[in-house]
């Protein structure tokens, strides 16, 4: 009977570590495989990865292309289907934040945005960064509640008087 205390690998699928610099003997004695003298032969003896032996490397030579915005905002985009996904039992108020907290959003996002797509029967406390038309219409006419988070960043100015 095969049990896990029986179990062997199978012939040909094991093999014996090779014992670097263990007298000539072995077959990989003195320079222990590593050839005679020259850069690679030394301790440390290697080089980065992409160097070129000093010629102009492949990303030095190629040109660049494109931005990569470090500031840029993620938006979390949720539908009027997904919060009926939710359900009212679950969440009765809807933010990044308890998104977030109810492992509903994966990921980092700055912003969330609910559009109108799809129905609602419940009615949800939304507070997001923008909110459609139609979804504010809709969560209005059953009952919800839409509140607009001011967009973290963006400074107002304020008007002389005078």
């Amino acid at each position: 009977m095969l049990r896990l205390n029986t179990i062997k690998a199978q012939p040909g699928a094991t093999h014996k570590r090779k014992r670097l610099g263990r007298g000539s003997g072995s077959g990989h004695g003195p320079t222990a495989g590593k050839g005679d003298k020259g850069q690679l032969a030394r301790s440390g003896g290697s080089v980065r990865p992409g160097f070129e032996g000093g010629q102009m490397p492949l990303y030095r030579r190629v040109p660049k292309r494109g931005f990569k915005n470090f500031a840029r905002r993620t938006i979390a985009v949720l539908n009027l289907v997904d919060l009926e996904k939710l359900g009212a039992s679950q969440l009765k108020e809807i933010s990044l934040e308890s998104l977030i907290a109810a492992k509903r959003i994966k990921g980092r996002y700055d912003r969330l945005t609910v559009l109108g797509e799809g129905e609602v029967t419940h009615a949800f406390h939304v507070k997001a960064h923008k909110v459609s038309a139609s979804a504010q219409e809709k969560i209005a006419q059953v009952g919800g509640k839409v509140e607009l988070i001011p967009v973290p960043g963006k400074a107002t100015r304020k008007q002389k008087v005078g």
